[in-house]
C-alpha cells in the first residue's frame, strides 16, 4: 500500500494518473462518499503491491535502500536504472513488497442496549477476517459474584464464518463505571469469587468462548496482590477447561506510577500468568481533557518500553483506539465534555468547514481546527493512514505480539487496509 498526502490542487483523477491505478479503486479503498471534494491534508491509501518512493533532496541509492530493507543492486535492477545514476529530486522508484509478520488482533465490540445493532453486525462482518479475536464488551459482574451478559445476537455466527474466535471481556462496570467497590468485593470475599468463576467457565463453554478477557479497573491499590491472586486462581480454571485468559493494563510507565488507574495493575505478575495482555494505550487526550491527541506516538512508545522490562515481548497487544475527539473551545476543566468521532467523520467535518488538516510529527497524530455556524472554535485530533502506520512499524520494531482495537463500529477503512498490508493476521 502506498500512503499518499493531499495537497492543494490535487484532484483522485491527478492521484490516480500518479501512482497507476483506476480512480474507483482509490474511491472504494478509502470510502469516499465525496470523491470530487479532498480536503488538503487528507491522507488516501493507495491499494498497490509495493509502494513508490519519490526521491528528495539529497538521497541516495543507498539511503533509500537502508530506508526500505533491501540491497542498492536490487534497488537499481528493480528500477532498471544504474547503480551510479545521479537521482533526480522528484523521480519516482518502486519498492516491492516486504515480508509480512504474523501478529495477533483482538477488536472490541460494544453492543448498547438489548440488540446488536445493524451498523455493529456490518462492521463485524468487515472486520472479522482481519481478527483473531472479537471481544464482546462486557460480561459485566454483580455483587454475588453472578454475571450479567451483553446482547450477542449472530456476533459468534459472524466470527465463525471468518475463523475469528470469540473472547469473553468481562470487567467491573456497575451502573455505567468501573466500581472501586464491587472488584474490592470480588477480589476479597472468596465465595463470591467462587462463584464469578464457576459462572465464568460454565458460560465461556456454553457460548464456545476461546478466551477470557479480564478489564478491571479503579482497583484500590491496596488490592494489587489481591488481584494478583485472583488472577492465578483464575489462569488455573481456564486453563483446566481449554481456554486463553488475557488482561488489560492501564498505560504505566514505571512500576511506581502512581494513581488508582495505575498501582494495582502489576506489568510483571500479569506477564507471568496472563497468555497475553492488552495495553490500553489511548487516552491521553479524552473527552473531559484538554484537546490532545489521543495516542501520540511519543507517549505510547515510552509505555511499550517500560512494559517490555517486565513482560515479553510475544505477551504484548498494543491498544490502539478507533477514534478521534472534537473539543468546543475554550476548554474549561469540568465544562462541556469532547465529542468522540471516526476518522471518517473528523474528514467529513474537515471538508464541511473547509479545515486543512495539519499533522504533529512528534506525536503522529492529524489534527485541525474550525469554525461551527454559531462561531464557536473546535480543535479536531484523530486518526489517519500516517499516524495507524506509526503504531503498525512500533509493532515491527518491537516484535510485539499484536494489536487490539477499541472499538468496532467506528468506520476507519484506511486501518484495516493497513493491516493487511502490514501484517498476516493469526487464526486459532
Amino acid at each position: 500500500m502506498q500512503i499518499h498526502v493531499v495537497q492543494s490542487g490535487d484532484s483522485l483523477y491527478n492521484i490516480a494518473r500518479t501512482y497507476h491505478v483506476a480512480v474507483d479503486t482509490l474511491i472504494t479503498a478509502n470510502e469516499l462518499a465525496t470523491p470530487d471534494q479532498l480536503v488538503v491534508g487528507q491522507t488516501l491509501v493507495i491499494p498497490i503491491i509495493g509502494q513508490f518512493y519519490f526521491i528528495q533532496p539529497n538521497d541516495t541509492l543507498t539511503m533509500i535502500a537502508q530506508k526500505f530493507g533491501i540491497s542498492p543492486a536490487q534497488l537499481a535492477a528493480i528500477n532498471h536504472i544504474s547503480m551510479n545514476q545521479t537521482l533526480q529530486v522528484g523521480m519516482r522508484l518502486y519498492i516491492p513488497p516486504l515480508p509480512k509478520s504474523e501478529i495477533t488482533s483482538l477488536g472490541y465490540v460494544e453492543p448498547m442496549g438489548d440488540s446488536v445493532s445493524e451498523i455493529l453486525k456490518n462492521a463485524v462482518e468487515k472486520t472479522s477476517p482481519k481478527l483473531t479475536f472479537l471481544s464482546l464488551f462486557s460480561y459485566t459482574m454483580n455483587r454475588d459474584g453472578t454475571l450479567n451478559s451483553p446482547p450477542q445476537n449472530n456476533l459468534k455466527q459472524i466470527a465463525t464464518a471468518n475463523k475469528t474466535a470469540m473472547s469473553m471481556a468481562i470487567t467491573n462496570i456497575e451502573e455505567g463505571s468501573f466500581s472501586t467497590e464491587l472488584i474490592h468485593i470480588i477480589l476479597t470475599v472468596q465465595a463470591v469469587q467462587n462463584n464469578l468463576l464457576d459462572q465464568i467457565v460454565n458460560t465461556a463453554l456454553t457460548n464456545e468462548f476461546r478466551e477470557v478477557h479480564f478489564d478491571f479497573e479503579f482497583i484500590q491499590p491496596e488490592d494489587r496482590e489481591a488481584y494478583n491472586l485472583f488472577l492465578r486462581k483464575a489462569k488455573d480454571r481456564l486453563s483446566q477447561a481449554g481456554l486463553l485468559m488475557s488482561t488489560a493494563l492501564a498505560p504505566k510507565t514505571s512500576a511506581t506510577q502512581e494513581g488508582l488507574l495505575y498501582e494495582a495493575h502489576d506489568y510483571k505478575a500479569h506477564g507471568e500468568i496472563a497468555d497475553f495482555v492488552v495495553l490500553m494505550t489511548y487516552e491521553w487526550g479524552y473527552s473531559a481533557g484538554p484537546p490532545l491527541p489521543v495516542s501520540p506516538i511519543d507517549q505510547v512508545r515510552r509505555v511499550v518500553d517500560y512494559a517490555l522490562t517486565e513482560i515479553p515481548a510475544d505477551k504484548i497487544l498494543l491498544g490502539q483506539n478507533l477514534y478521534g475527539y472534537d473539543w468546543t473551545l475554550p476548554f474549561v476543566p469540568g465544562g462541556e465534555l469532547a465529542r468522540a468521532i471516526s476518522p471518517q467523520q473528523a474528514i467529513d467535518i474537515a471538508r464541511q468547514f473547509r479545515a486543512e488538516i495539519q499533522y504533529d510529527y512528534v506525536a503522529q497524530a492529524p489534527f485541525f481546527k474550525y469554525t461551527d455556524q454559531q462561531g464557536r472554535i473546535h480543535e479536531v485530533w484523530f486518526e489517519d493512514a500516517r499516524s495507524i502506520q506509526a503504531k503498525f512499524d512500533l509493532i515491527k520494531e518491537k516484535q510485539l505480539r499484536g494489536i487490539a482495537y477499541w472499538k468496532l463500529g467506528l468506520a476507519f477503512p484506511q486501518n484495516w487496509l493497513l493491516l493487511g498490508d502490514n501484517f498476516t493476521i493469526r487464526k486459532i
